[in-house]
């Protein structure tokens, strides 16, 4: 048959559909495609080389207390209303007291900068057990105080305070950069290692799963440039818009696992029609109109999941979710496109280069196809579907038991590494002042409309109720600004910023003690500062995340209900989904806030779950087992539609997709995995959260619990009431019309079965 040839044969369609004319003009016309490809990918990392922007964790949360507070700061006493960001000196050998003059140099040099609002002295203020110098003068710390967040200022701007301090290091002083000033000292995320490993594991698993070294290193290009691309995109996106320091990590991440899934999806099917006897062509055409179905819904699927983000509010977080949607379309883009173009440039050479036996999509013998171990394994499952689901259940339910104690909070400096900046002058004002002192939290109390008589008593007032306020190591004295409208004082917590006793401190002075203490006045009191507005950020997360699980699970409840028309498999997969989800919630809670393991993991001591971790997770975990569940469901409803006959069609999908997904799984683990290396303990808990997800998912969820209650549920698990059904669209996922030569009467004798 010639490679042009379009002829009717096993059934197919004479009229092939869009994806199938797309996959076939682009393995018949590769050259182009793949040029087209590789100058895209020059020019989009040209611009973004010229135009792209930078990365920077600076936000702001519009009407929370903690801004208010920190805007009638700004209005009163402008130079005590910046960010603020602390300088640590310590000196083992002698006391600071005897550098006057390099402090001197060093505070004028610094005051010069750009940005710099004011600079305290730490010698021309007294000694305490809050600072800003020890009481035998080894330690202090200068506060300088910014009119942006310093650490959006770039590395650039970083030289210029290094040349302010180095009279003090040069006399012997150890200088150490606290707060956002220490987050901009932090040497730039290399994520190198992290894409090696999971790469070099996804080939091992490729090569062992399918036996060619070509059919193993496709789905690795076109993943890899995908992401290339993508990446591209989002700096010019940069440019424009804001995106947090986390965006091109978690997009990596999601790129190269939803990537190398699906081109592997096509590849798999591909190989499977070669070994069939078709042509390269035709067969790059019917994989695209088959796995590229199941391919493009997925990818709707994980994107409309990352969309789901948006209802948080926060921008902060809507933006996480475009990074990653944006690699999430140039794979989709890449497996549709650039796949079917290698394939038609490697025709029929695809397993000339074996380390053993190629296989595709079943393990079955020749003319075996119903006898094959994973089929056998079905059979057991649908005889004792009960036994199989009790265990998956169980299974899930006790690694999701940690997730009841759950501590949303910020992860503080001091769970950094000892190699950061910011993670020694932590450790130094933990020792010299007490672990509060990293994270001040700043009163105000604003009594502009507060009468002459309500001022007089408003500050002796004020002050008794602060000083009894319980989590509290100590309170300043009440001080005003210079124009005497607004009063200042700093509370130190007991414990570290990122504790539950600091986060109930916060939340007891808002909503109890400054409500006490301006109680009979028009004075109105907040609590400001860096801490403070984590918190708030917290209570923002913590209080949406609810509606982002409901708005996430209704629009994939709705994506699989209008995909394969049947109520109770749209209801079986949220379910499902909810509970692996609730389980890898369970495994990262308890390595990193019980600490089981979590010093393994390079993580320093016991640290809470990141505010907006959970609700990122929630997003893409959702997203991601729908590549999985389409996938095994989009073969399940094929079979079905041709043989009607529920308990084979589970048996028969469960022995051709398990091969593919276990290899998908394993790779998609891989890459998540390898993130663990990463410095950044936010990467680390996504990385770790996303691959025991996704290990859960394709083991416990796929070959345990989606098999049993499929058995369970037999035909009725394609039940839709006819009412409904006249409104649902028709989706054909995974072109069952037009790889599949059904009876006419196949779904009525389903129905009526």
């Amino acid at each position: 048959m010639s490679p042009t040839d379009t002829s009717e044969e096993g059934g197919e369609t004479a009229a092939p559909g869009v994806l199938r004319r797309l996959g076939e003009w682009c393995a018949r016309h590769f050259v182009i495609v793949i040029v087209a490809w590789l100058v895209a990918l020059g020019a989009l990392q040209a611009l973004n080389h010229s135009y792209g922007g930078t990365y920077s964790d600076n936000f702001s949360l519009p009407g929370v207390q903690s801004q208010e507070g920190l805007d009638v700061l700004k209005q009163h006493d402008p130079a005590a209303g910046g960010y603020s960001s602390q300088i640590v000196l310590h000196d083992g050998q002698k006391a600071l007291t005897s550098l006057s003059s390099q402090m001197s140099t060093t505070v004028g040099d610094l005051q010069k900068l750009p940005h710099v609002l004011a600079v305290q002295n730490p010698l021309s203020g007294q000694a305490s057990k809050v600072g800003p110098i020890t009481s035998d003068g080894k330690t202090a710390y200068i506060t300088v105080r910014f009119d942006v967040q310093p650490s959006t200022l770039g590395d650039d701007y970083l030289d210029g305070v290094d040349d302010a301090v180095k009279p003090l290091r040069t006399a012997g002083a150890e200088v150490e950069y606290g707060g956002p000033l220490g987050e901009l000292a932090r040497p730039a995320a290399d994520d190198r290692v992290s894409e090696l490993i999971g790469f070099a594991v996804a080939i091992v698993v490729l090569l062992v799963g399918f036996g060619s070294v070509i059919a193993a290193g496709l789905p690795l290009l076109t993943a890899l440039i995908s992401v290339i691309g993508g990446l591209a995109c989002l700096g010019l996106l940069a440019a424009a818009f804001t995106f947090a320091t986390v965006s091109p990590t978690l997009a990596t991440m999601i790129g190269l696992g939803v990537g190398i899934d699906y081109a592997l999806f096509l590849i798999t099917r591909h190989r499977q029609n070669l070994m069939d006897g078709k042509d390269p062509v035709r067969s790059a055409g019917q994989a695209a109109a088959t796995s590229g179905r199941a391919v493009l819904v997925s990818g709707c699927t994980v994107i409309v999941a990352l969309a789901g983000l948006s209802a948080s509010g926060v921008s902060f977080i809507s933006k996480l979710g475009v990074a990653a949607a944006v690699t999430v379309v140039s794979a989709v883009l890449g497996a549709l496109t650039l796949v079917p173009a290698l394939l038609g440039l490697i025709g029929t050479r695809i397993d000339r280069y074996r380390v053993k036996h190629p296989v595709a999509e079943t393990d079955a013998a020749a003319g075996a196809a119903s006898q094959g171990t994973w089929h056998r394994y079905a059979q057991r499952v649908a005889r004792r579907p009960w036994r199989f689901l009790a265990a998956g259940v169980t299974t899930v339910v006790i690694l999701a038991i940690p997730v009841l104690s759950i501590q949303l909070g910020h992860i503080g400096d001091g769970a950094d590494p000892t190699s950061f900046t910011d993670r020694r002058a932590y450790d130094l004002m933990t020792d010299a002042f007490g672990p509060g002192s990293n994270g001040p939290l700043t009163v105000v109390i604003d009594q502009t409309s507060a009468s002459a008589s309500q001022r007089d008593t408003l500050t002796s007032q004020a002050q008794k109720t602060l000083d009894s306020v319980a989590g509290a190591s100590t309170v300043t004295q009440l001080t005003p600004t210079q124009d005497g409208d607004v009063l200042l004082a700093t509370v130190y917590s007991k414990e570290s910023p990122q504790s539950a006793t600091t986060t109930d401190l916060t939340n007891r002075l808002v909503d109890d003690t400054l409500p006490d203490a301006v109680s009979g006045t028009d004075a109105k009191g907040y609590v400001t500062g860096t801490t403070a507005a984590q918190v708030d950020f917290r209570d923002i997360v913590a209080s949406r995340l609810p509606l982002i699980i409901g708005v996430v699970v209704a629009l994939s409840f709705l994506i699989i209900l209008i995909v394969f028309r049947g109520l109770l498999v749209a209801l079986k997969a949220a379910v499902l989904n909810v509970l692996s989800i609730s389980a890898s919630y369970g495994v990262v809670v308890a390595v990193f806030q019980w600490g089981w393991g979590g010093p393994a993991l390079g993580v320093s001591g016991k640290v809470p779950i990141e505010s907006y971790v959970p609700m990122m997770m929630f997003a893409i975990i959702f997203g991601l087992s729908m590549d999985y569940e389409i996938f095994l469901l989009s073969r399940v409803h094929e079979a079905w539609l041709r043989t009607a006959d529920a308990k084979a069609s589970v048996a028969h999908a469960l022995e051709i997709t398990a091969r593919v997904i276990t290899c998908a799984a394993l790779i998609m683990v891989s890459v998540f995995a390898a993130f663990i290396v990463s410095d950044n303990i936010v990467v680390k808990m996504l990385g770790l959260g996303l691959a025991v997800s996704v290990l859960i998912d394709a083991t416990v969820v796929r070959l345990l619990m989606v098999p049993a209650v499929m058995t369970l549920l037999g035909r009725h698990a394609w039940w839709t009431p006819r009412l409904l059904d006249r409104f649902l669209p028709h989706i054909d996922t995974e072109g069952e019309q037009e790889s599949v030569s059904e009876p006419p009467d196949a779904w009525a004798r389903g129905r009526a079965s």
